[in-house]
């Protein structure tokens, strides 16, 4: 095997895998396949073994095939992903084929082939890998085997790089019609080692479990080196004809655009973007054969279902920058596609196709400035971005050494709107409640911040932590991805007062997620004080931390909001002493009643919009905010005649209900002021107090 840079090594480890089981190899090989791009994309593809194992009733050893299930992902699959099925009632199933036109129907039958009680469900490739006569199977989606696949002459191309050992099979629709084709082509080609599939991937066989998986890249290997030398003096994808503008200028644009796009895309659902400026993506956008290239599609169904049809292209000239004038002709593009997508869904569609779905591009390509796509969440939105660089990587390969073809248009349809697609669709989980949605969280690392968060988390939405503090962000940031993951958190180094890093905290969280649904403007200090010895530093930085700061995070919030005109929520985190005067903290007291004024001016102007403004106002809430860490805490406890262990104590036994106050009750009002069941409310104010006469809004 070649061992140059840029081929695949072997990473299999003989000791290692020496002392396990079979099913403990597939997993094994399953695992060093998906964790390489160049072998497969993300949930694509899928690796299988027949093992004899003891039926669990008779004792009797039985032919067993173990096969990826429904959904998962080599790369991370465990041994719970895996489907078992007998192989005796898999090759049983013969005699209950009705031909082409019933072929759907057999996936009812998988189950009753369930060995064990598995409940991991079945998937329609499960034909293709047990009829095909050998113990092991890979079926992998490498860019550089589907660029041969999606070739005008593919054909003959893999019987040029492959010559006798890769046989070829045209274009057929996953199911049990194509598994019954791979297990004709072994029969007639006993010594083939595998398969390339029209438009789909690759197939390879072996009676071994390391020889499959070393046979697999060995062949992946030989078209990596056949495109290497046919494509190295061949301008990619007819030469460039845009040049890409500079790094910090295409993230500009990109923030400028996705929250606009977004606006348009949501009607259905809030969707989340994520953005791509890799030289993969810039070589594409800037070349010359793009426009030709991104209409005819995408080939692999694998690329397609992520990708749709088609993309779109922005009409932005980087020569011109044409920002201003994209913006404004930016609806009227999306609605031409959206057209374009209906006429696309009613010339094909059947009798019993599922109804139209969302008729927005997921992908964006914007020349000289990269890729957006857009999702209904963040990870989607990422992978539905990396198939598209899988699909420019394939258009690369087969226009450079033939002709690219897309999927026909029909057959594109028919993997969309497959009914039996349709049926996994139905099967997801009902979305959680903020889900799509963006938040960005100010003094994110603190306890109300961080509590917050977590609780925005909770409920499906991506969150923006932003905070002054770096160590203290990076600390919360670890803890809030291990249990969410990194595709939902973000974190900016913010100064609420710095009106530039304010507003490039927001262009940030544009071009991170697409936009931003949800402010909550918790960012705070405290200071305590007798009014003589309150000096025009300390009032000032209440004013500009409390009071301005505030400010500044709210506008830049309107503006991103009305630029998606799909309304918004902000939440202040003031205080009970924003209504209720408290001794010594006069500067204090009156920036958080200047909070909670400016809150009600812009309920008043963001209500058109259907932008609501809410304050939670929390009081004595000692357990992990950052303010009662320093001179605050000793203030107050002098100010109470106590000490920092009886403070607390001292503030729930001053509540009328003698409870103490949490982050995460802060973090229960900003969640129902961000969420639908405050729908009806913007100007209000919920005191999370545990009870104080004074602070009653009346």
């Amino acid at each position: 095997m070649t061992t140059e840079a840029n081929r695949l090594v072997s990473l299999w480890d003989e000791a290692k895998a020496a002392s396990m089981s079979e099913p403990e190899k597939l997993l094994y090989r399953s695992n060093l396949l998906g964790s390489d791009k160049r072998v497969t994309n993300y949930g694509g593809g899928n690796t299988s073994a027949k093992v004899f194992q003891a039926d669990p009733l008779s004792g009797d050893d039985v032919e067993v095939l173990w096969v990826k299930g429904s959904g998962g992902d080599v790369g991370s699959i465990q041994m719970d992903g895996f489907s078992t099925l007998y192989m005796d009632k898999l090759r049983a199933l013969k005699d209950k084929y009705r031909g082409v036109a019933f072929e759907d129907e057999m996936v009812g039958y998988l189950p009753h082939c369930t060995f064990n009680l598995n409940p991991r469900a079945a998937s329609i490739d499960t034909p293709l890998h047990a009829y095909v006569p050998k113990a092991h199977v890979d079926h992998m989606h490498p860019d550089a085997i589907i660029a041969i696949a999606a070739a005008k002459d593919s054909k003959a191309m893999t019987q040029e790089i492959f010559g006798d050992d890769i046989g070829w099979l045209p274009w057929k629709k996953p199911g049990y019609e194509l598994g019954l084709w791979l297990e004709k082509f072994c029969l007639d080609n006993p010594n083939a080692k595998g398969v390339v599939l029209e438009s789909h991937g690759l197939f390879t066989w072996d009676d071994d479990a390391k020889t499959c998986y070393e046979l697999t890249l060995d062949i992946i290997n030989k078209a990596i080196a056949y495109f290497d030398t046919k494509t190295k003096n061949v301008p990619a994808f007819g030469g460039a004809v845009h040049t890409p503008l500079a790094a910090t200028e295409r993230r500009d644009i990109a923030a400028k655009l996705m929250p606009a796009i977004r606006g348009f895309v949501s009607g259905q659902q809030h969707m989340v973007g994520n953005f791509v400026d890799s030289e993969t993506v810039l070589e594409f956008v800037n070349a010359k054969n793009m426009p030709a290239l991104a209409a005819l599609g995408t080939s692999c169904p694998d690329h397609f279902l992520r990708t749709k049809i088609c993309p779109l292209v922005v009409n932005f000239d980087p020569a011109k920058n044409n920002i201003d004038l994209v913006l404004k002709g930016l609806e009227a593009q999306i609605a031409t596609y959206r057209d374009g997508y209906e006429a696309y869904y009613e010339r094909c569609k059947h009798d019993d196709s599922p109804a139209l779905r969302d008729p927005n591009a997921v992908v964006y390509l914007i020349p000289g400035v990269g890729m957006i796509t857009f999702a209904k969440d963040r990870a989607t939105a990422r992978i539905s971005g990396e198939f598209y660089v899988n699909a420019i990587n394939v258009m690369r390969g087969a226009s450079a050494v033939s002709e690219y073809c897309g999927l026909p248009e029909q057959e594109a349809f028919d993997i969309e709107y497959w009914l039996l697609e349709e049926a996994k669709l139905q099967r997801m989980p009902k979305p959680k409640s903020l889900a799509g949605q963006v938040a960005l969280v100010t003094g994110g690392a603190g306890g109300i911040g961080a509590a917050t968060a977590e609780r925005y988390l909770s409920e499906g939405a991506c969150v923006m932590l932003a905070d002054i503090n770096e160590d203290s962000l990076a600390a919360t940031f670890a803890n809030l991805t291990s249990r969410y993951g990194a595709d939902v958190v973000r974190t900016v180094v913010m100064n609420v007062t710095d009106e530039d890093a304010v507003s490039a905290a927001y262009a940030y969280t544009s071009v991170e997620f697409g936009g931003v649904d949800i402010l909550v403007s918790n960012a705070g200090i405290a200071s305590s004080a007798p009014v003589e010895d309150t000096t025009l530093a300390l009032w000032n930085k209440n004013m500009d931390i409390l009071s301005t700061g505030y400010f500044l995070v709210s506008r830049e919030a309107f503006k991103i909001m009305r630029s998606q005109d799909m309304g918004g929520s902000i939440v202040f985190v003031a205080s009970k002493n924003g209504l209720a005067a408290s001794p010594n903290a006069s500067a204090y007291c009156t920036a958080k009643a200047s909070e909670i004024h400016l809150a009600r001016c812009l309920a008043l102007e963001g209500a058109e919009a259907g932008i609501r403004v809410n304050v939670v106002n929390p009081d004595a809430v000692l357990r992990g905010s950052k303010i009662w860490e320093g001179e605050w805490l000793d203030q107050r406890a002098d100010t109470y005649g106590t000490d920092k262990e009886g403070l607390e104590e001292m503030y729930r036994n001053r509540s009328m209900l003698k409870r103490s106050v949490l982050p995460e009750d802060i973090a229960e009002a900003a969640y129902f002021f961000a969420s639908e069941k405050s729908a009806k409310s913007t100007g209000n104010i919920i005191n999370v107090d545990a009870g104080n006469v004074q602070a009653f809004t009346r």
